[in-house]
């Protein structure tokens, strides 16, 4: 069993924001295969499927972004799997061009609150990765008013086609693993 998580805000306000492109990947990863994502358990939307041949849960936690790490706890302890060997989180990453991928199967927070608070609620680093470039802040710029803005129409083209690669991604780590993953990706 594996679960992948995107990270996200869940309020409809912060629908389409940067901050929000986990939500947006696991969208486009249960519209793929037809997974409902709106049963609400464990702090945070879920939904039951097969991705890449491999029983998965995709879920979206609705404690806010700050505290993903509490609904993600309670998913790996309901589920007893592993989360070096079965979990994927997918968010967003400022430190990478709009629409760029970079996958990981460990590491630090870089800076990002959400991974911060899953890290401090799993007891470690080791979760497969899954980040998806929203672009830096520009100059003058509050690092809030960035994430929590949408993109502009010109990276839209952008996005799209990073949302489906980030379900290609989630493909070849359930289906392979997270090596292939990043040689096929990164």
């Amino acid at each position: 069993m594996y679960i992948v998580v995107g990270l996200g805000n869940p309020e409809q306000k912060y629908a389409g924001t940067r901050h929000n492109i986990g939500f947006s990947a696991v969208t486009a990863l249960a519209d793929a295969y037809n997974i409902a994502v709106d049963t609400k358990k464990h702090r945070a939307l879920i939904g039951k499927g097969v991705v890449a041949g491999r029983k998965v849960v995709l879920a979206m936690p609705q404690t806010y972004m700050n505290l993903s790490g509490e609904s993600v706890r309670e998913l790996v302890d309901y589920y007893k799997i592993n989360p070096a060997e079965e979990l994927v989180v997918i968010y967003d990453d400022i430190n990478l061009d709009t629409g760029k991928l970079r996958i990981r199967a460990k590491g630090s927070a870089g800076g990002h609150n959400g991974i911060k608070n899953i890290i401090t609620h799993l007891g470690g680093q080791e979760f497969a990765r899954i980040r998806i470039g929203v672009g830096e802040k520009p100059a003058g710029w509050d690092l809030i008013d960035h994430v929590l803005g949408r993109f502009p129409k010109e990276e839209e083209p952008l996005v799209r086609e990073a949302l489906q690669e980030s379900v290609k991604a989630c493909e070849v780590i359930l289906g392979q693993d997270i090596n292939a993953a990043m040689n096929q990706f990164n």
